[in-house]
């Protein structure tokens, strides 16, 4: 990846001074650039991150019965936007998952600006932002109903099933962000329908993972109902899944490593990673009676096996050559 610098000094001279560019040109430029920068990864990276970070403040918000600490949405109580004192610490950590809610928003948005002028020339991009802010902004309000509805299991596991495809957006903008669209014929079927199947098993196990813990302990509030389901017997059927997904994926970086896909591999290792030791938490939490720390430590590394998934079956399809001009 070449890079090159972007200052480039336009002001105009009086009296053999510079003129200052004005303000408002300055923060369009910044906002609005006319190819890929610096910036643009910043936010592309900042995105994905933000979009894995605030599943560990939903899961803190769950996993302390801090589900109801804000009881009204909007606002949090009504006639205040923020938590009052007699709320304590349950009303201090829904609030800050509302202000993370905000920040993610913020940072969709700048990425869509700074992709704005590319869009002929790099529509990939202005597509995957645009569904991020969209996806972000249904976020918000599906949130807002997990409230409202007292938080229903089913509506607080669409709520962490929504997160999990907004991460899946965001892991492909930021691989997009590094490959051209892809010029040279694609993969092999057979490869391509295998790296699809492990992606399919990557969903099943995330999926099985809402059920399961919708029937476990943590309701997010004491009052909160949960599915019904009988979580012991959901515990193993979760782990059925998620030891296909494990062979697929050895399967996978096997078949790679035969047809010398080293872009593949790449992020199939990490995939593997995070897979084993999400196996391992998964037995651990289930064997010492689901303690929050590990059920949160669980949904975090689900996010990142998405992630991980994401690129790889990118990297799999195919694209261009990891040589994109950065200002």
């Amino acid at each position: 990846m070449s890079l090159r610098n972007d200052e480039r000094p336009r002001a105009s001279e009086k009296n053999g001074q510079p003129t200052p560019k004005p303000t408002r040109n300055r923060l369009a430029s910044w906002l609005l650039p006319d190819s890929l920068t610096r910036r643009t990864l910043v936010f592309g990276w900042l995105s994905l991150v933000t979009e894995i970070a605030i599943v560990g403040t939903g899961g803190a918000v769950r996993l302390t019965g801090s589900g109801l600490g804000c009881p009204t949405w909007p606002t949090c109580i009504p006639g205040s936007l923020v938590p009052t004192p007699e709320l304590g610490l349950h009303g201090a950590i829904e609030f800050g998952n509302r202000l993370m809610t905000g920040l993610v928003g913020i940072i969709a948005i700048v990425m869509v600006l700074m992709v704005l002028r590319l869009r002929r020339e790099r529509p990939d991009l202005f597509r995957l932002s645009v569904l991020l802010l969209v996806g972000v902004l249904v976020q918000a309000g599906l949130g807002g109903i997990t409230v409202l509805t007292g938080l229903n299991s089913y509506i607080v596991g669409a709520h962490y099933f929504v997160s999990a495809a907004l991460v899946a957006l965001a892991a492909w903008l930021v691989y997009n962000l590094y490959h051209l669209p892809r010029t040279e014929p694609g993969a092999a079927l057979w490869y391509r329908g295998l790296a699809f199947l492990t992606g399919v098993f990557v969903v099943i196990t995330v999926a099985m993972g809402v059920l399961t813990t919708g029937a476990g302990p943590h309701s997010g509030d004491a009052a909160a109902l949960r599915n019904g389901l009988n979580a012991e017997i959901w515990d193993h059927l979760h782990s059925y899944p998620g030891y296909i997904l494990l062979a697929l994926i050895i399967v996978l970086i096997a078949v790679s490593h035969h047809l010398g896909r080293a872009a593949v591999l790449r992020f199939a290792y990490p995939l593997l990673a995070v897979t084993l030791v999400q196996a391992a938490v998964g037995v651990i939490q289930a064997r010492t009676g689901l303690p929050g720390l590990l059920v949160g430590t669980h949904m975090v590394l689900a996010c990142l096996a998405v992630a991980a998934m994401t690129a790889t079956v990118l990297a799999v399809v195919g694209r261009g050559p990891e040589k994109i001009s950065v200002r």
